[in-house]
């Protein structure tokens, strides 16, 4: 009966406390080794013909108990490298600004980098772009608004292009960034952002990257069917999105090679246009990866990374992606329920 105790101890109701104290109770195994004890019996068994029967039982028992001490071995070591994947996976979840230190200095280092972009934009906005034509640049703006009325001069095609341009712009943005571009970490909304980009562009948005702190939070159901993220997600904005996108750069493309000569004098005299065409720039560059970042969101990665390559064309990259992804209702994004209280 004490052998039996001794070899019952290692048995599966024991098991699940290996997860916890593995490395413990791999020592009181093997310190409750039970050969000195089954020697013992041997030695009994010899003098007395009453243990001589149980020679081969001790036997027996001896080598099934040695076998379950390896199989709570193999237990233990295989339990020791779940706990240290599982470590590792935290480490890496930690590493992508999952919520680990490494992802917030991660984070930190890219506002910072963030920041001094648009600093070093905003000091050259001011202080070193072209500037010999102010009195043409108030004029052009009155035109571009419908200000000023026909008075016989020609507008140039890829300048009125470039404004048509613009002015999509901050919608493409809007629906990138609402609601998967929200920030879960800090208090900022991106609302105001957006609605000065379609004033400000590029200036106006970018502040709001440097305090952008990811995941997105849940969206509810109800929320998806109200203003703005029902008239964003719709398919038909995209799709006239990208029809307009289209249409303006096409005739941007067949104007005549004198207004493209015209144009990049322009770019060399007019501050209002050199701003412009950095704005466009700028907004060009960030837009693959808030496309990246709306793709994982939508858990849509797997089918829709040939998508990445193609936003870097110019508008027209990341308006096709708006048009293709899947919308929020259909894929597993973090969707929550409106719930209700029982009366």
């Amino acid at each position: 009966m004490f052998i039996n105790g001794n070899i019952i101890s290692c048995n599966s109701s024991t098991l699940p406390a290996l997860s916890v104290h593995g490395p413990k109770l791999r020592t009181s195994l093997e310190s409750q080794n039970l050969k000195p004890r089954v020697s013992c019996l041997k030695t009994i068994s010899n003098s007395s013909p009453f243990f001589k029967p149980q020679n081969r039982r001790c036997s027996i028992l001896a080598f099934q108990e040695k076998g379950r001490r390896q199989i709570c071995h193999s237990i233990v070591t295989s339990q020791n490298s779940e706990d240290a994947t599982e470590d590792k996976g935290d480490s890496l979840e930690g590493g992508l600004g999952g919520g680990g230190n490494g992802g917030q200095g991660s984070d930190w280092t890219t506002s910072i980098l963030l920041l001094v972009l648009w600093g070093a934009l905003m000091y050259y906005v001011f202080n070193l772009t072209p500037n010999q034509t102010p009195s043409r640049d108030m004029y052009f703006l009155k035109k571009l608004l419908n200000l000023k009325g026909d008075d016989g001069f020609r507008m140039n095609e890829v300048l009125v292009s470039l404004w048509y341009i613009m002015g999509l712009w901050p919608l493409v943005y809007s629906m990138l960034l609402l609601p998967t571009g929200r920030s879960s970490k800090s208090n900022i909304p991106v609302w105001p952002f957006l609605v000065l980009s379609f004033f400000g562009g590029a200036y106006a948005i970018l502040p709001y990257f440097v305090l952008w702190r990811p995941p997105p939070p849940p969206v509810e159901e109800t929320e998806i069917r109200r203003w703005p993220l029902n008239f964003l997600e719709s398919k038909l904005t995209a799709g006239l999105s990208l029809a307009a996108g289209l249409g303006i750069i096409v005739c941007a493309g067949l104007a005549n090679p004198d207004d493209w000569k015209e144009f990049f004098q322009y770019f060399r005299e007019s501050k209002f246009i050199h701003v412009t065409c950095l704005d466009f720039t700028v907004l060009s560059a960030f837009a693959p990866f808030w496309v990246y970042n709306d793709m994982t969101a939508r858990k849509w990665f797997d089918k829709g990374s040939w998508l990445l390559p193609l936003s870097l064309v110019p508008f027209l990259g990341p308006a096709l992606y708006l048009v293709l992804r899947p919308s929020i209702s259909t894929t597993s994004i973090s969707v929550g329920r409106a719930t209700t209280e029982p009366k």
